[in-house]
């Protein structure tokens, strides 16, 4: 076997040229092994990107005013936990008309009895505090129990009132928004687009529903379970019935334009009905005042002038008489 060869070989791999050939591989293959691949790289940069720009989060929040920034959250996590402190037995059932109101102020069940509790202690403490050591021991002590009566009742009507209120506009609205629902399908509109269409004619506690409702079947739920949902938000029988002939009709094949003739015509009915019976009711409660305040006034002024001449001829009557 000739050496010759292997001799040159030797010769090449010791010369300078060979050795910084093997150097420039060596770093090529280094840097090769600790280098980010190209979609790391991206994601970087993007990253990058996003922590030099500006946080428009926090420069809406920052532009918000500073009650609402800082007093707010505050004042909501001192109504949560004074809420744990509170009963839980009608939590659903609170958690429910908080709902059926609307959600006034995002408020939260235990929100809700945090804020009576906090009503009990600024009535009655504030009261104790002020005016009730100035009177006897025993009248403060009642007039601060009246006061946290006061307290816990207060919030609760209060609830009770904008649950009445919203139900009342609803079931208000909800005629003229069936008609319109009627028209807007019968000129071909889809039943999503034509609710979309009566809120974009109206705003009311109806109309906002019905665009929620909208939006929660765009995000994937069921037509009929965000009309159901819809319905035990407001808590009107007559939305309640209609949704429920609405969701029938779907499921056995009958056409929805029949379907909002029908109901449509029945609530202009229903609502000639409710009107009438106000009617008839306005005679009964304008007694109250009638008698309370009218006639009292009207007699006044009738036997007012005829007083001192009745007056001075009943004490000749009496002189008169032995």
């Amino acid at each position: 076997m000739s050496v010759a060869p292997l001799f040159e070989a030797t010769r090449f791999l010791q010369s300078p040229l060979a050795v910084a050939a093997l150097v420039a591989l060596a770093c090529l293959c280094t840097w090769l092994a600790f280098a980010p691949s190209r979609p790391r790289r991206q994601v970087e940069t993007r990253l990058d990107g996003y922590l030099d720009r500006a946080d428009v989060i926090e420069e809406e929040t920052m532009a918000r005013p500073f009650a609402s920034r800082a007093v707010a959250p505050l004042l909501r996590r001192l109504l949560r936990l004074a809420g744990r402190l509170a009963p839980k037995g009608n939590l659903e059932r609170t958690q429910q008309m908080l709902v059926q109101a609307g959600e006034p102020g995002r408020l939260t069940a235990l929100d809700f009895y945090g804020l009576r509790l906090l009503s009990i202690v600024l009535l009655a403490g504030g009261y104790y505090l002020l005016l009730g050591r100035l009177q006897p021991p025993a009248v403060g002590i009642r007039n601060a129990a009246i006061g946290a009566a006061v307290g816990l009742l207060l919030p609760w009507y209060w609830l009770r009132g904008r649950v009445r209120r919203r139900k009342h506009d609803v079931l208000r609205a909800l005629p003229d928004a069936l008609d319109m629902l009627t028209i807007g399908v019968e000129a071909g509109l889809a039943f999503e687009s034509a609710l979309l269409r009566v809120g974009e004619r109206w705003r009311n506690p109806l109309t906002l529903e019905f665009a929620r409702a909208v939006a929660e079947m765009r995000v994937g739920t069921a037509r009929d379970e965000a009309l159901s949902r819809m319905a035990a938000r407001t808590g009107v029988t007559e939305l309640n019935t209609f949704v429920a002939v609405l969701v029938q009709s779907g499921r056995l094949g009958v056409s929805i334009t029949q379907v909002l003739h029908v109901q449509a015509a029945q609530m202009r009915v229903k609502r000639g009905q409710r009107a009438d019976e106000l009617a008839r009711q306005a005679g009964v409660k304008m007694v109250f005042p009638l008698v309370l305040l009218i006639f009292p006034a009207i007699m006044v002024v009738i036997l007012g002038p005829s007083l001192p001449t009745l007056a001075s001829f009943l004490g000749n009557f009496g002189g008169m008489v032995p």
